[in-house]
């Protein structure tokens, strides 16, 4: 007799925690496979510190095959699932297509960047969800400090040390406590001209700082951003975005070239293709994790609406400390139903919060024992180090050595504005030069229209007459000219090995889909060389078809002695090819000079 097959799809704090726990529990009985667009499991509430340059990316990534050594690791993202078949699709990192039958499915997928109706947000914020979007915003706050120091216009000086951070949460407050810290060392080190220091703002609709903890916690984060600098504003958010600032629901306009997106979070759009009841967008379960209707089917983390048993009616915010939760007691009922010990009901203890607001600053009630200062600081970098399923040693000497030594203000040049876009339905995954993008595919069963959110249309809308088309927005706030577009060649220093390509803005506007089709559809890489094309593989899947689409053309040909050959034309979405370098300056249409990355 086979073996059960048990696929898991995502491997966030939810699906991280079922794989370990499943693999344990089966001993071998059971074939464990997880689908994941990356090879680590990343450490989300650590995250500001790489922004802030404390802690280097590998610290906060967590090798899954490393330490998940009886699981099936499988590279690609879930863009189809036929319940009825049995099966899940996936697209690979190289465009590749495959299928993975089960025989019981967990779905973890995580959540995405919630966006607002709000004009300009989703072409000139950026949200921060993965290491992407980290590695963005300390390049870009690093390059804003070191314009604003050679700038001679006391104006311009004062638009780019100037940064605005939208949503009070715990990403947002975390951010903002932590830039103010970065910026002030870079200055301290390298004073401005005109004698300006960084200015950052905290922005929410809210009432106070992190609604959702105990008010003299709030109290205390508040009180420590205000001390660093931080300007506080809540019952405030952004009325309108563009190039040159904000425009506040106040009235005010604030001139900047930052705006950190930290408004909160939405399920992944994977579970609306599910046709399965949704709460606001999560997929509902039983308390024990189970799909209604679905015995096979289970649903955890940030994609699962969960009863909250200790209040009745309400259910399970969207939070890692209950996706972490989630992620045991759902392995614990998949193990029971092959017939591995008992069901359980999931019913939490709330154990208390934890803030880290840099240095030895904090907030945090563990066991709901009000607590700051020092002491705050050393129980939350204790309460990461025992949450965190890997990396510790490597943590904590990075931490000891932030504490003797000053900090690196280099940009490195990874990540650049477009491949960071806010909307995006895979922000761990930075978005690949040189490859088309993938688009949606149109569904085959209901026609149920797919559920775009609100600020989405907008992203999709025509581009500017200041802007070329198919060239990533001029007015981003990172200012980066076209110099930098993506050429005919991957990165070779891409964050990931081999990231994949994310869909284009606005891509869900109008597409069709139903249970059983894919979310997404994919083209093939880009071509290895120049010059040349890869022809597009295909795979037959239950309940869709699929046709082969040719991959874009890797880019014109140039010589030394001559203009570019244009080559043929390409999608509206995609960025035009172009050399890694550029020759030198490209002129503005809007009036304004190009500044450029180092």
């Amino acid at each position: 007799m086979s073996r059960p097959r048990i696929v898991i799809v995502g491997a966030g704090f939810a699906g991280y925690r079922t794989a370990r726990t499943l693999s344990r529990l089966t001993r071998h009985q059971a074939d464990i496979t997880l689908l994941n667009p990356t090879d680590y499991f990343l450490y989300l509430p650590l995250l500001p510190q790489v922004a802030a340059g404390i802690l280097e990316p590998r610290r906060v990534s967590v090798s899954l095959s490393g330490t998940l050594p009886h699981v099936r690791l499988v590279l690609g993202e879930a863009d189809g699932i036929d319940l009825d078949g049995h099966t899940v699709h996936y697209t690979g990192p190289e465009g590749e297509e495959g299928t993975l039958p089960f025989d019981r499915l967990v779905l973890a997928a995580g959540s995405v960047n919630k966006l607002l109706p709000v004009p300009g947000v989703a072409e000139h914020a950026h949200g921060f969800r993965g290491l992407p979007e980290a590695l963005y915003l300390r390049d870009h706050v690093t390059r804003q400090v070191e314009l604003a120091a050679a700038a001679k216009d006391r104006a311009e000086c004062a638009a780019r040390c100037t940064f605005v951070v939208v949503g009070a949460g715990y990403t947002g407050t975390e951010v903002a406590a932590h830039g103010a810290m970065y910026t002030d060392a870079q200055v301290r080190r390298h004073p401005m001209r005109t004698g300006m220091r960084p200015r950052w703002m905290l922005l929410d609709v809210a009432p106070r700082v992190l609604p959702e903890m105990d008010e003299r916690l709030s109290r205390t984060a508040e009180r420590v951003l205000r001390q660093r600098g931080v300007d506080v504003r809540m019952g405030t958010s952004v009325k309108e975005a563009t190039h040159d600032g904000v425009l506040l629901t106040d009235g005010s306009t604030v001139d900047t070239r930052t705006l950190v997106w930290c408004v909160g979070v939405r399920p992944d759009p994977l579970v609306e293709s599910l046709g399965l009841p949704l709460e606001r967008g999560r997929l509902l379960v039983d308390s024990h994790l189970r799909v209604p209707g679905r015995p096979e089917v289970f649903a955890c983390g940030d994609v699962a609406a969960v009863p909250d048993l200790n209040q009745p009616g309400q259910y399970t915010p969207m939070t890692a400390q209950h996706a972490w939760r989630h992620g045991k007691v759902c392995a614990q009922n998949v193990a029971a139903s092959l017939g591995v010990g008992r069901r359980r009901a999931y019913r939490h203890r709330d154990m208390g919060f934890v803030v880290d607001l840099g240095g030895a600053k904090a907030a945090a009630n563990p066991l709901g024992l009000p607590m700051s200062g020092p002491a705050a600081g050393a129980v939350t970098r204790g309460y990461h180090l025992a949450a965190m399923p890997g990396n510790r040693v490597r943590v904590a000497a990075d931490w000891l050595l932030d504490a003797v030594l000053p900090r690196q203000a280099v940009q490195l040049g990874l990540v650049r504005s477009w491949s960071v876009p806010l909307e995006s339905a895979s922000p761990e995954v930075a978005r690949v030069p040189g490859r088309p993008e993938r688009a949606r595919r149109a569904g085959t069963g209901t026609g149920e229209r797919d559920a775009v959110d609100p600020g989405a249309e907008r992203a999709g809308e025509e581009r500017s007459e200041e802007q070329p088309a198919g060239s990533p927005s001029q007015g981003r706030p990172s200012g980066e000219p076209a110099k930098n577009q993506p050429g005919g060649e991957p990165a070779k220093n891409q964050p990931h090995a081999e990231p994949r390509e994310e869909q284009p803005h606005g891509s869900r506007s109008g597409s069709t889909r139903a249970s059983g089709t894919p979310r997404r559809a994919a083209e093939t890489a880009g071509p290895p060389a120049r010059g040349t094309r890869k022809p597009r593989k295909t795979s037959g899947t239950s309940g869709a078809t699929r046709s082969a689409t040719p991959a874009a053309p890797s880019g014109p040909t140039r010589s030394a002695d001559g203009p570019a050959d244009p080559g043929p034309e390409l999608p509206a979405d995609q960025p035009p090819p172009g050399p890694d370098i550029a020759p030198g300056p490209v002129k503005r249409t809007d009036g304004r000079a190009a500044e450029g990355d180092s």
